[in-house]
């Protein structure tokens, strides 16, 4: 059985985009063992958790088309009215939006929010700023769906942030997605954004965690208006 093997089937499932980085780390690890073995162990311990960071683990999703589900693992940074990126073609007025940001301890597989078919796909070049800050959304470089859902068409953006360089996306236009269903991936730290339209209400708070493919972001169709919560 290969080192990968070893890793996909007894440490953590790792995704296949992470193949060839946890190859260079392990590969510079035994380098830094040769220079002066201490350095091994260090080289082994950034090994592990670059298999951490490409973990791929099954999520249960609900299947219900009144919810929309956290596309990926994370904390809620920010839930406003925002005017949608011009190139989502979704509206000129201000749509609720939802913000996932993850760190570089969060898994980094993204998961369609909703069932439905994609629009279109979209890439746009930007800057890296620190995917926290709300200006991110439209200055950082970005890839944006277009889902068109039971509820209405919702744009999900994968933005890159400080540490991110590459955001993958293995979704093409007319393709089908299921709620939880892998659609790409952002290495090294970055948010997603989630575009509502109306009628949908949140269902998380900010700071939350959520968790991709399993946590109920938001709903349609329900009178309980829009959650309040407390810390404790």
């Amino acid at each position: 059985m290969s080192l990968f093997d070893t890793i996909r089937n007894t440490i953590v499932p790792v995704h296949k985009e992470g193949y060839p980085f946890v190859a260079a780390f392990f590969a510079g690890s035994l380098v830094l063992g040769w220079l002066w073995e201490p350095l091994f162990w260090v080289g082994m311990v950034l090994t592990l958790w670059c298999a951490y960071f490409f973990r791929d683990p099954e999520r249960v999703t609900p299947q219900d088309d009144d919810l929309v589900i956290s596309p990926a693992d994370g904390r809620v940074s920010s839930i406003q009215m925002v005017v949608p990126p011009s190139e989502l073609n979704l509206s000129t007025e201000p749509m609720l939006r939802i913000t996932i940001f993850m760190n570089v301890f969060d898994c980094h597989i993204n998961r369609a929010p909703v069932r439905g078919k994609v629009n279109h796909v979209v890439y746009r070049e930007g800057q890296f700023l620190n995917a926290e800050l709300d200006k991110a959304s439209i200055d950082n470089e970005r890839n944006s769906l277009v889902i068109e859902s039971p509820r209405g068409n919702i744009g999900v953006v994968q933005i890159a942030g400080l540490v991110a360089r590459r955001i993958i996306c293995w979704t093409t236009p007319m393709q089908a997605l299921e709620p939880g269903e892998r659609f790409g991936l952002i290495r090294f730290g970055s948010r997603l954004d989630v575009f509502l339209p109306a009628g949908a209400e949140p269902r998380v708070s900010l700071g939350q965690r959520s968790v991709g493919g399993e946590t109920v972001i938001a709903e349609y169709g329900s009178a309980k208006g829009p959650v309040i919560s407390r810390r404790s």
